[in-house]
């Protein structure tokens, strides 16, 4: 009776010791995780989670630019820090090769081209994307497609906020193929 006892306690023990909380848990692959960011560049603020949805991704999935995850992998649930990040691990140099000239006729009708005016376009995959007109030379419009944060240091101040386990995705089974019955 008494190793029965012994038993149930260690699987008790071990069932109690194997359970992970959010604090322990560290940013990881498979990690739902939870943030508050704050991005600045050349010292001025781009933009902020604080006060509002905070930033929620899996760890590993590629969701974030790489610098992102480099930074913060390892952190735990209330922990912060600045990363800064370079172009390479953000949003890539900028690409001479991004700029391209288009007639003004071109440009969508009643509005009137500006330095700076950001576009938004759908490519024929149907993936969106946007273009900053860069230059207006007479009938012309130079448009220039990098990112709008290539080639440029991001400084990110991050809190992680919550970590838990990722979802495991749906695995869709293949329905057998049909069989020909034959009811008598």
């Amino acid at each position: 009776m008494v190793s029965l006892k012994m038993f149930v306690l260690a699987i008790a023990v071990t069932g109690w010791m194997s359970v992970s909380y959010a604090e322990d848990m560290v940013v990881s692959v498979g990690k739902k995780i939870k943030l508050d960011y704050t991005l600045t560049v050349n010292k001025e603020q781009v933009e902020t989670s604080v006060g509002k949805e905070p930033l929620e991704f899996v760890f590993g999935d590629h969701s974030v630019i790489p610098g992102m995850e480099k930074g913060i992998a390892g952190m735990k649930v209330g922990e912060e820090k600045t990363l800064t990040i370079g172009p390479k691990d953000a949003y890539g140099e900028v690409d001479p090769k991004a700029y391209k000239e288009f007639p003004k006729s071109s440009m969508p009708a009643g509005s009137v081209p500006k330095v700076g005016m950001v576009l938004e376009a759908q490519a024929p995959d149907g993936e969106n994307f946007s273009a900053t007109i860069f230059q207006i030379k007479g009938d012309k419009v130079v448009l220039d497609f990098n990112h709008p944060l290539a080639g440029k240091e991001l400084t990110f101040k991050v809190k992680i906020l919550n970590i838990t386990n990722a979802p495991t995705p749906a695995v869709v089974e293949k329905a057998p193929a049909a069989a020909a019955v034959a009811v008598k």
